[in-house]
């Protein structure tokens, strides 16, 4: 095959220097120096004849038509904006690479098929939505790329045996695959695969012989499958490539599981697969096999309602990411989520961990002991590297891991619907966290939070109406606090407590229904870029700053660049104080502050700003207007 050729040509020159590799976490790409460059183009120059080969067409159809039949002949590769007459695609009989885009590309000609040497034809970009059966005369065909068919792919698809690109995507996953694509031997790029009825050539068994599959493929409608045999005639153990699998079941009743864990255990993929997401499965747990997921780096099982053991995944090497969402029907976590072997070492590499809409999930175990020979008890390393932990909408968690197995936390999120005790708990001992986020009805009752010392630490709260003034003036006692975000805190009527936040960079406070008033600290906060107050409907003034202040007048708010006050119907009045000091302001954005009456509008004092906007305060509006 020639693409192996081409992996020699482009390992020689990596090995000489003439490329770079550079790697990125989802890609690789190479790029070329610039005096290599220059060398290969002054040889091209030397060597080429003066035919054109290459045109970009950014124009209507009528310029098409003015290139003559010689200079048509020789072209290669033709980008054309816009659509063209089926009697003008004849001409460039000779086209390797054809590429129409724009909003009047509407329809693919039928000469379409008289380009028997094109290789590469890209629709992407048009609204194209048809092809007509003519493409399918196209045996040289490497590459097509298109957005959306309004009728399916053309009944014979799979005579274009050298194939190798299909980019297409079904958004509503509603579309036939092409009939008997199973004879695409060269098919490298499959980005999904709906499985239909095996009679009419769509069935899983059509994958079996696309042995150079590669990157990602989403397998849909497994419920269509009738078994472990079945499932294996894809031969996806045997796709070394494939380093991303989605596979995905239709939505069906909860008790139509049919043979969905047989299904599974026919889907063995290679060891070498990188991501694997599981949708909608319905069996009561998973296959052995993902035991040998050595190279696995992200899971996500998602909408598994019958799902009520997981694997052992934290005897997985490389797992960086494991996303768990909808296992309505687990209610633990036990000791089998760790290993099925005692270690040392339980989920080595994983930084993320997500558990959402586990509504039924109750104990989250501890890892099991290690005992040595002499009876002792070893200290394990249990997500040694967990970085992010994000938990939403599990309302019976009330059991986690004693908090000194995330040593490397650092973004806590507590989202919807979660028990109060679950707060408490996790944050009882984390001496790691720079962000925490707690959000939903689960948090009213929370007594005490703690959030630790980190040079950069973020805070954000939404809907803890049981979160009093002086739990507040706790989580701000850190002088590293840079980000503060109070949602829906009913509680709170002072930010007095604030003060202690010299590091202050962003102040958003939004929905807090009882808040009366910005203390006269806030005007000390020399590090605060953003101060935002939202739907505070109660609060009526910022207050004034204190002249006996140690900081001078000019030091107050100096760095505070966007300023955004909005729906707050009791507020009268912003001190002049307040604009004379902001030296650095470039957005002031006013609205809906009905009773605002009083404003510095001599805006010459804040020479930096560029962006004013003051919108639905009527009141301000009626005095300007009068001036």
């Amino acid at each position: 095959m020639m693409e192996k050729i081409g992996y020699e040509y482009l390992r020689i020159l990596l090995q000489t220097s003439l490329l770079e590799e550079v790697k990125e976490e989802r890609r690789t790409w190479y790029k070329m120096h610039d005096l290599v460059h220059d060398f290969a183009k002054s040889i091209f120059n030397r060597n080429s004849s003066n035919q054109d080969r290459y045109l970009a067409v950014y124009s209507s159809e009528r310029m098409v038509d003015t290139i003559n039949a010689k200079a048509s002949a020789s072209l290669r590769t033709l980008f054309l904006e816009g659509g063209i007459a089926d009697d003008m695609l004849s001409k460039f009989k000779y086209l390797h690479v054809l590429k129409l885009f724009g909003a009047d590309a509407k329809e693919l000609p039928t000469s379409i098929g008289k380009l028997i040497h094109l290789h590469l034809l890209d629709i992407s970009g048009s609204c194209i939505t048809t092809l007509p059966e003519s493409l399918c005369k196209l045996y040289s065909l490497q590459t097509l790329r298109i957005d959306w068919l309004e009728k399916g792919f053309p009944k014979k698809m799979s005579n274009l045996i050298s194939m190798r690109h299909l980019h297409y995507n079904d958004y509503f996953r509603r579309h036939k695959m092409p009939s008997g694509i199973g004879r695409l031997t060269c098919l490298q790029t499959l980005k999904f695969f709906n499985i239909g009825r095996q009679e009419e050539g769509r069935g899983i068994q059509e994958l079996g012989t696309l042995e150079d599959l590669k990157g990602s493929l989403e397998i849909r409608n497994l419920e269509l499958v009738n078994g472990k045999d079945d499932a294996e005639l894809a031969n996806l153990s045997k796709k070394p490539n494939l380093h991303r699998l989605v596979f995905e079941w239709g939505n069906r009743d909860r008790e139509s599981n049919k043979c969905d864990e047989d299904v599974l255990e026919g889907l063995q993929p290679h060891p070498n697969l990188k991501e694997l997401q599981i949708l909608k499965f319905m069996g009561d747990q998973f296959p052995q096999w993902f035991m040998n997921l050595t190279s696995l780096v992200e899971l996500r099982v998602a909408d598994c309602t019958r799902c009520r053991k997981l694997p052992a995944l934290g005897q997985l090497p490389f797992l960086k990411r494991l996303y768990l969402c909808g296992l309505e029907n687990t209610t633990c976590n036990g000791l089998s989520f760790y290993s099925t072997i005692s270690r040392q070492t339980y989920f080595p590499s994983l930084k993320i961990l997500s558990l959402e809409s586990m509504k039924n999930l109750e104990e989250w175990k501890d890892a099991p002991e290690m005992m040595s020979t002499a009876g002792e008890v070893h200290v394990m390393d249990v997500f040694p590297v967990l970085e992010t932990l994000y938990i939403s909408d599990c309302p019976q968690l009330t059991t986690i891991p004693t908090p000194s197995r995330f040593p490397s936390l650092d973004v806590l999120e507590i989202k919807e619907n979660c028990h109060v005790l679950l707060a408490e708990k996790v944050l009882s001992n984390i001496a790691t966290l720079s962000s925490l986020e707690l959000r939903g009805r689960g948090h009213q009752r929370i007594k005490s939070l703690k959030l630790v010392k980190r040079p950069e630490s973020s805070l954000s709260i939404d809907g803890c109406h049981s979160l009093s003034t002086d739990m507040l003036e706790q989580l701000c006692l850190f002088p590293t606090l840079q980000h503060v975000e109070l949602w829906s805190a009913n509680n709170i009527t002072t930010l007095r407590g604030m003060s202690c936040a010299a590091c202050l960079k962003r102040l958003a406070v939004i929905g807090c229904e009882n808040l009366r008033e910005l203390p006269e600290d806030l005007y000390q906060f020399q590090a605060l870029e953003h101060l935002e107050i939202q739907y505070c409907r109660r609060i009526d003034s910022f207050g004034y700053p204190n002249p006996k202040n140690s900081f001078g007048q000019k030091s107050l708010l100096k760095s505070l660049e966007q300023f955004f006050v909005h729906g707050c119907d009791a507020l009268t009045r912003l001190p002049v104080e307040m604009f004379e000091s902001c030296a650095s302001l470039r957005e002031l954005n006013l609205s809906y502050c009905r009773s605002l009456v009083s404003f510095p509008l001599d805006l010459r004092r804040t020479p930096s700003l560029e962006s004013f906007s003051l919108y639905g305060c009527v009141m301000i509006s009626q005095k300007i207007r009068q001036k």
